[in-house]
C-alpha cells in the first residue's frame, strides 16, 4: 500500500505570497565597463514587488546604463541581475517580459494607435478576439477611445505618451521600465502625466523603475529614489527622507535648493552636535523673512535669527524667492505668496529666522 505523506512545509510560492514585500529585482555588485571607463561601479540594489523606484542623477551618473542593463540592452561586465529570484544577465531583452516606455515613445509611425497596442499581443500569440477586447479596455483606460484609428503623427505629445504607456502595460508584464518618460513634454503636460502615471501605477501595481534627471518628477512619482553620481549610488531613501535628510552636500544641492552654511559669518545654533567633517545645511523654505521691527514669534527661544540685506527678490507665481546677504554669505529664502504679506525689495534690511531643529548636517 502506497501512503502519501502530506507535507506541513509551505511551498516556495506560498512563502513568497505571505512575504509582505517580496523582492522583484536585484542588482548584485553590478559593474559595466566601456573600455577603461566604468559607467556603473559595483552597485547593489533591491526593488520590492509593486514598488515605484526612480533612479535620479545628473548626466553621466550611470542611471541610464543601469536601466539598459535591467532591460537587457547591454550586459554587465561583472555582477548579476535577478528578476523574481532568477538571473537574467544572459537573457535577451525580448525574453524578459518587461514593458518599456522610451523618452521618444518609439511608437510605430506607420501603424495606427490600435495596431501599436495590438502588436505586443500578436507577438505573444494572443487570439484576435482577445486582442481586440484588451485594446478596447486599454484605450478606454488612457482616455483615447476615439483615437484608435489615428497615426502617432496625428496625436499630441501627451496623447503619444499615453499610447506608449498603454502599449507597455497591455501585455500585463510584471515589470515596467520608464526611460525619461516625460522629458519631451512641456511643464503643464508633465504635471498632468505625473498624475496619470501615479494613477496607472496604483491601478496596475507594476514594479516600476523610472530613470530621470528631473528632481520634481522623482519626488512626485516615487516610493523610493536612488541618487547616482559617477556610476555609484550616493543614497537610497524615500522622497521625504532624501529631501529633508540628505546625507551628502551633493544630494542637498542636487535635490532642490540648499543653503550650505560653510564658513558662515555667524555661529550655527543647532540641537545636534555634528562631527567636525559635517557641514550645516538649511532648506530655503525653512527660513522666515521679517522686517527688523516685526514682533518675535512665540517660539523665538527655539529659533536662530540673523540680520541681512535683500539683494534680490524673484517673483515666481505662488512663490517669492529672496537672496539675502548675511556677512560674507548669501542665503536663499523661499516663501509662499499670501495676501497681506509684506514684500521686501533690493536694499531692504531684514531679519531671517529659522528653527534650530531645521538645521541639517551633511558630508562634504
Amino acid at each position: 500500500m502506497n501512503l502519501k505523506l502530506k507535507s506541513h512545509l509551505p511551498s516556495e510560492d506560498k512563502v513568497l505570497e505571505k512575504s509582505p514585500v517580496p523582492i522583484e529585482i536585484e542588482f548584485c555588485n553590478v559593474t559595466k565597463m566601456y573600455g577603461a571607463v566604468a559607467a556603473v561601479k559595483d552597485i547593489s540594489l533591491s526593488v520590492s514587488r509593486g514598488e515605484f523606484l526612480t533612479i535620479l542623477g545628473p548626466s553621466g551618473s550611470g542611471k541610464t546604463t543601469a536601466l539598459m542593463l535591467l532591460a537587457g540592452f547591454t550586459a554587465p561586465s561583472r555582477g548579476d541581475i535577478l528578476i523574481a529570484g532568477k538571473s537574467v544577465s544572459d537573457v535577451p531583452s525580448y525574453r524578459r517580459d518587461q514593458g518599456i516606455v522610451f523618452q521618444s515613445y518609439a511608437l510605430f509611425p506607420h501603424l495606427t494607435v490600435r495596431r501599436n497596442l495590438e502588436f505586443p499581443l500578436e507577438m505573444r500569440g494572443i487570439k484576435a478576439a482577445e486582442r481586440a477586447a484588451r485594446v478596447n479596455r486599454m484605450l478606454a483606460r488612457v482616455h483615447l477611445d476615439e483615437f484608435g484609428n489615428r497615426l502617432p503623427s496625428q496625436l499630441s505629445g501627451g496623447q503619444q505618451q499615453r499610447v506608449a504607456l498603454a502599449r507597455a502595460l497591455i501585455s500585463d508584464p510584471p515589470v515596467l521600465l520608464l526611460d525619461e518618460p516625460l522629458g519631451a513634454l512641456d511643464r503643464n503636460l508633465r504635471e498632468q502625466m505625473q498624475v496619470e502615471i501615479k494613477d496607472l501605477h496604483k491601478e496596475f501595481g507594476k514594479t516600476t523603475i523610472c530613470v530621470t534627471h528631473d528632481q520634481e518628477e522623482a519626488l512626485t512619482l516615487s516610493d523610493r529614489i536612488v541618487v547616482m553620481r559617477a556610476g555609484q549610488i550616493d543614497q537610497i531613501d524615500t522622497p521625504e527622507a532624501l529631501y529633508d535628510r540628505p546625507k551628502t552636500r551633493f544630494i542637498a544641492n542636487f535635490l532642490g535648493e540648499a543653503n550650505i552654511l560653510e564658513n558662515a559669518a555667524f555661529k550655527i545654533e543647532s540641537d545636534v552636535v555634528p562631527s567636525s567633517e559635517m557641514i550645516a545645511m538649511l532648506r530655503p523654505e525653512r527660513i522666515s523673512v521679517n522686517a527688523h521691527s516685526a514682533a518675535r514669534r512665540e517660539d523665538a527661544d527655539q529659533r536662530q535669527s540673523v540680520s541681512g540685506t535683500v539683494e534680490d527678490m524673484i517673483y515666481a507665481g505662488p512663490l517669492r524667492k529672496y537672496r539675502v546677504r548675511v556677512g560674507n554669505a548669501v542665503l536663499i529664502a523661499r516663501e509662499h505668496v499670501a495676501s497681506g504679506q509684506e514684500v521686501f525689495r533690493s536694499g531692504d534690511e531684514v531679519r531671517l529666522d529659522w528653527l534650530r531643529s531645521d538645521i541639517r548636517f551633511v558630508a562634504a
